[in-house]
């Protein structure tokens, strides 16, 4: 018997000599080699009962319970899906009815809803030792509706005028309006701009957080931001700022990187990505058509924050049902070319399970973590595939072929090609690629789904099944796998003596 194991055990290693190396690595790891997964705290995991306070999960605009020991819990979670850094909804103190935490009342306090000082740093410091970073959501722009601040005359000067925006097209009055009737802080007053920019820095130096996601940076003068972001990058080194510039106009939402911002949150995308991958038969021409338009406008457009959904829109989900679509296959492809495009791929928690909602507050239900691991099982896939690929994260993105949703794209990193193939149509496409397209007597190695496809002396022709998609690497034609042929024989030599000695040894018994 243990000669039969020693046996197993050296066609295992056998096998795993027969698998194909692994990519180049990529380098030192930067801000454009991060996944990011998006957390609305209070909708995702409750741990901590001892901080449910008005909690009523049939009020969608109340609070559920989540916290940020819930969050902790599922780092494993999280990472195991191939995330590396997650990013939360506004942690501080809000007034009450701020479940979603942009009604700040407090800018030192963590919401007790949430849980404690104590907890965040727990959450900071058990992410790290899990190699992924965090980045919360400050808001500069405004405060709760009721804050106290707004009636003390020790603080007339802190806000403007009560103005409700009008003509969005005027800079000083998108600055100045009070957004969703939310009192407007005057950063241009000195001790605002003080007060806002200590208590930025102060958490990163309490907590050791990696960055902030900037929430609505058109509302605030540009003056502030090249000041905060010169100042709370002093504190830690390599903070990343993500701004939030709500506009279909890359040039209006890049103006905003002379100023130190870092990355955008990228509405062009998600106008087309959602459109595109939502449906079937939906040509992807206009969505790689934004990431030409970000190599002309942007300075770094690697540094993206791409996105299907998030907590300001109606979810992927619900588009896809909308369009008489299974939202399972419509989800694996959109998260396809999220995972496989340029920029940093942002997942709203509870697409792994396909979660439906739509416009704000059905967009944020509550997380359910006992359900079909279809997708999570994808997510997985690509998100390891992203990690293994630097092509994927740092590569070139060139448009090889597309006709009515039947899409090739080709990225490129020192030595090392990924190919993406996305059949966003209801037919079986067959797609040729040249020589000139691709080197020429390779073949493509299927690495999400398997397939393997060798040139011949015209080049090479993908097979692609309806609304599926595979994710391949050029490599030297392996011609037949001889030790894997001979460990496959092998095994079934092996697995016929040891059927052979079962049976000997139950006639000996009887």
């Amino acid at each position: 018997m243990k000669r039969i194991l020693a046996s197993f055990l050296a066609v295992f290693f056998l096998l795993a000599a027969a698998v194909p190396a692994r990519a180049e690595s990529g380098g030192k790891r930067t801000w454009q080699d991060e996944s990011i997964y998006f957390i609305m705290v209070d909708r995702f995991n409750n741990m901590d009962p001892t901080n449910d306070q008005d909690v009523n999960i049939n009020n969608p605009r109340g609070y559920f319970g989540g916290d940020l020991k819930g969050v902790t819990a599922k780092l494993d979670y999280i990472k195991e899906m191939g995330f590396t850094a997650i990013w939360l909804t506004p942690i501080f103190k809000n007034e009450p009815g701020g479940y979603h935490g942009y009604w700040v009342s407090d800018f030192y306090q963590v919401d007790p809803h949430f849980g404690t000082l104590a907890d965040l740093k727990t959450l900071v410091k058990e992410a790290h030792k899990r190699g992924m970073k965090v980045i919360l959501d400050f808001v500069a722009n405004h405060v709760g509706p009721h804050h106290p601040w707004v009636n003390d005359p020790t603080k007339k000067g802190w806000f403007h005028e009560k103005k409700d925006i009008v003509n969005w097209a005027d800079p000083k009055e998108v600055e100045n309006g009070w957004l969703y009737g939310l009192p407007d802080l005057a950063q241009e007053n000195p001790e605002v701009k003080r007060y806002l920019i200590d208590a930025a820095k102060w958490w990163i130096k309490e907590t050791d957080i990696d960055g902030y996601r900037l929430d609505a940076m058109k509302h605030v003068p540009k003056s502030f931001w090249q000041e905060f972001s010169r100042e709370v990058k002093s504190v830690k080194k390599d903070f990343f700022l993500l701004g939030e510039v709500w506009s279909d106009d890359p040039r209006y939402i890049a103006d905003y990187g002379k100023y130190g911002i870092d990355g955008f949150i990228d509405f062009p995308f998600y106008k087309e990505a959602s459109a595109t991958l939502s449906s079937a038969d939906q040509s992807l021409e206009p969505l790689y058509n934004v990431w030409k338009r970000n190599v002309a406008f942007y300075d770094r457009p690697y540094l993206l924050g791409t996105f299907l959904d998030n907590h300001d829109t109606v979810r992927f989900t619900k588009l896809a049902l909308d369009h008489k679509q299974n939202p399972i296959t419509r989800i694996k492809l959109g998260l396809t070319y999220l995972f496989t495009a340029p920029g940093i791929p942002i997942m709203y928690y509870g697409t792994e399970i396909a979660l439906n909602g739509g416009n704000d507050p059905d967009n944020r239900r509550l997380m359910d973590f006992r359900t079909d691991k279809e997708i999570i099982d994808y997510i997985t896939k690509i998100g390891e595939l992203r990690q293994q690929l630097p092509s994927l994260r740092r590569g070139d993105f060139t448009l090889l072929y597309e006709k009515n949703g039947m899409a090739v794209f080709k990225r490129t990193y020192k030595k090392e090609t990924a190919v993406i193939a996305i059949n966003n149509t209801t037919k079986t496409q067959k797609v040729h690629l040249t020589n000139d397209q691709l080197a020429p007597g390779k073949e493509l190695r299927g690495l999400l789904a398997g397939d393997l496809v060798r040139s011949d002396k015209n080049g090479y022709d993908i097979i692609s099944n309806r609304e599926t998609a595979e994710v391949y690497v050029l490599a030297k034609k392996t011609g037949l796998n001889v030790p894997f042929i001979a460990a496959l024989v092998a095994v079934y030599v092996l697995f016929g003596l040891f059927l052979y000695y079962l049976k000997k040894r139950s006639k000996r018994a009887a």
